[in-house]
């Protein structure tokens, strides 16, 4: 009892060093998508590389491929050929995260010369070079630099060839530059704390405690598990694609020791880049499941190790090299609402309905070959910002949707006044978009408005990777569907919801994001509830009268 109570003790200890990790990376990092969104990932890992703790602050893409990456790691560099000092890096696709733009560091932990542990980190860079961050690319060569795992530092001393490259090979070598020290900084100050925590429980080894956080994890998954129904299900959900809408089909098995996802008959690859690898659907499909079975068991290779994914090479859950995989978050981001449509069956009323899922991140950029009639002078602006956004979140059985918010990734909303500091942006709105959620018992949640336009007069980018423009989030239990997603010019002009495309000068951009299902029967929706959303402008009078009838 007495070595159990220490465990709990150095683990909790262990969940506040991993989170200074994280907070070291927000902290230092020069671009938007950490320092402001919190679009990365920490945690520490045994010398077997299994990940032992993470980081709240994160996202579950980075989170759960980073928890598959760092094997990777080890099988390029056995500890053996590591050394104190040494940091190594990645933005491999299908050994990191599942796209180039983002990077994955790993550092060894030394104690007494002897090492003890690995920490690893993963972030969004703001650009990769090749044609920006948008899925126009039909192979993963045009989408940017690709580095394979390489000593980043080497006993301290920085890969000056290393850094070179990626100077030559990105629109933003300061921001990129700044983001890799960040990600070396961020592992330092994990390393660090850890050796203190080791030096005050005198603790000379991790793997006892690795073995017990490991080992308790998954025990309390499987006592979960004990307590669902036994069985399978199946769901299938259609969203836009890039030029054919896409199908994904699942069928959920629940056993006394796993759950079991498996992805035949999902669509085949795209030949744009929104195809997902296997490391991106594993995460994203575990952390679905994981939302409803077992959500307060500590995230790590223990309780992971008990959700398995199958999907059929070829499908575009499984990508395979060189398929372009830029957007694929736009995939990953749907896979826990087919989890979740798989869960009501054997369990309902325990799941959220539809919500918007992937993320409305507005991904905008100027300049000469960037955006057409560009002025060629030198006097307009150059420049390539990534700011999340996001549409309504699915209502749950008991409550309604969240408006405005990013589910499943979990990063932040970029704040717009970020955006015009560090652009020629204006945003002219940003707003709740009216009646975009789901009618119910429970309503889903609001959807927002954006006009985005230039200061400068100047014609602008985007590279739009949004969806559910053509297929509205489901309700469930007879709630309604949310609004669908519309992406369009304030002078009427429809534009497409995928691809690189221009805002001519003096136009602006609007951008209606979609709402969440609703849930239950509108009829059964709680007149007080009405009249507050009436109140509050989420309802218009004639969205009321349609939907709820009397209880207006």
């Amino acid at each position: 009892m007495a070595s159990g109570i220490r465990f709990q003790v150095m683990w909790n200890r262990l969940l506040a060093v991993v989170e200074e990790q994280a907070q070291t990376l927000v902290r230092t990092a020069f671009s938007t998508p950490a320092r402001e969104a919190g679009d990365i990932s920490a945690g520490v890992f045994d010398l077997r590389g299994r990940m032992v703790a993470q980081a709240v602050t994160g996202t579950p893409g980075h989170v759960n491929t980073m928890a598959a990456a760092v094997p990777h790691f080890l099988a390029a560099y056995p500890l053996e050929q590591m050394s104190e000092g040494d940091v190594f890096v990645t933005n491999d696709p299908w050994k990191g995260t599942g796209h180039l733009s983002d990077f994955t560091v790993v550092t060894p932990a030394y104690r007494e010369g002897r090492a003890v542990a690995l920490f690893a980190c993963t972030t969004h860079v703001v650009d990769i070079g090749g044609l920006g961050q948008s899925p126009d690319g039909r192979q993963v060569y045009h989408e940017g630099l690709w580095v394979p795992i390489c000593r980043m530092f080497s006993r301290g001393e920085a890969n000056d060839t290393f850094f070179a490259i990626l100077r030559q090979n990105v629109r933003e070598p300061v921001q990129v530059e700044g983001d890799m020290y960040a990600l070396a900084a961020c592992n330092e100050i994990g390393g660090k704390r850890l050796l203190e925590m080791m030096q005050e429980h005198a603790l000379d080894d991790l793997a006892p405690l690795s073995d017990y956080i490991i080992e308790r994890s998954r025990e309390a998954m499987i006592a979960s598990l004990a307590t669902l129904p036994k069985g399978s299900a199946t769901y299938e959900l259609t969203m836009d694609g890039y030029d054919k809408p896409i199908k994904l089909n699942a069928r959920l098995t629940v056993s006394d020791s796993e759950v079991v996802v498996d992805f035949d008959g999902t669509s085949e690859i795209s030949e744009f880049g929104i195809n997902c690898p296997k490391n991106y659907t594993d995460a994203y499909t575990a952390f679905g499941v994981k939302c409803i079975v077992g959500p307060s068991i500590p995230n790590n290779a223990g309780s992971l190790s008990t959700i398995r994914v199958q999907a059929p090479e070829g499908c575009i859950v499984n990508a395979k090299p060189p398929s372009p995989v830029m957007a694929r978050a736009i995939i990953g981001h749907m896979l826990p609402d087919v989890a979740f449509g798989c869960l009501h069956q054997i369990m309902p009323g325990r799941v959220p309905a539809e919500g918007s899922a992937s993320l409305w991140s507005v991904k905008l950029g100027a300049g000469p070959g960037i955006a057409a009639g560009a002025s060629r002078d030198g006097k307009a602006s150059t420049f390539n910002i990534t700011s999340f956004h996001s549409g309504g979140v699915g209502a749950r059985p008991t409550l309604d949707g969240l408006s405005a918010t990013p589910f499943p990734s979990g990063v932040r909303m970029v704040p717009i006044e970020i955006t015009e500091a560090i652009s020629p942006l204006v945003v002219w709105r940003k707003e709740y978009r009216q009646d975009s959620g789901g009618a119910g018992r429970f309503r889903g949640g609001l959807g927002q408005v954006m006009e985005i336009g230039s200061r400068e007069n100047e014609p602008f980018a985007i590279f739009a990777t949004f969806d559910r423009t053509q297929f509205a989030p489901h309700g469930c239990e007879g709630g309604q569907d949310g609004a669908m997603g519309s992406v369009s010019l304030k002078s009427g002009a429809k534009m497409r919801s995928k691809g690189r495309q221009t805002i001519p000068a003096g136009e602006v951009l609007v951008l209606e994001m979609p709402g969440g299902g609703g849930y239950g029967l509108a009829s059964e929706r709680d007149p007080a509830q009405v009249k507050a959303d009436l109140r509050a402008g989420f309802v218009s009078e004639e969205a009321a009268r349609e939907h709820y009838g009397t209880k207006v």
